[in-house]
């Protein structure tokens, strides 16, 4: 049996932000009653990226952050640069990131670990709000 629905995140600027809560309140009716299953997250952006990673010390987000700069730094000789300077780098880290992520749903629950929640990287400087599809299998 199937379940979707597409809902859009609250407005964040550049960096790495749990969002776990915010999608449970988007997906909960879904959740409800499957005892196995799967849930599939899928950005539709091409400068944000989604996740899974330390929930609980707000310094891993931090260094996610700082690592990704580190790696694809925005000072390269980027030729896409039609919505400003962090517009390539921001499409090259969500490629190494990913836009999709899946997660075991036991007893209507999502199966993370102790100290696992859903991140959205976001890339860009300016807040953007973003939209994810959320499909569930069971």
């Amino acid at each position: 049996m199937g379940w979707q629905k597409t809902f859009t995140l609250a407005r964040r600027s550049k960096g790495c932000h749990l969002v776990t809560d915010e999608v449970l309140s988007h997906i909960d009716a879904g959740l409800r009653g499957v005892q196995v299953g799967v849930l599939y997250l899928f950005i539709q952006h091409t400068s944000a990226a989604l996740t899974i990673n330390e929930n609980y010390d707000k310094d891993v987000r931090r260094d996610m952050d700082m690592a990704l700069d580190k790696i694809v730094p925005e000072n390269l000789d980027w030729m896409h640069t039609d919505e400003g300077p962090d517009d390539s780098a921001s499409h090259t880290k969500t490629s190494l990131v990913g836009t999709s992520i899946c997660i075991p749903i036991t007893d209507g629950r999502l199966n993370l670990g102790t100290w696992q929640g859903i991140y959205l990287t976001e890339f860009r400087h300016a807040p953007h709000s973003r939209k994810v599809v959320a499909t569930i299998l069971s």
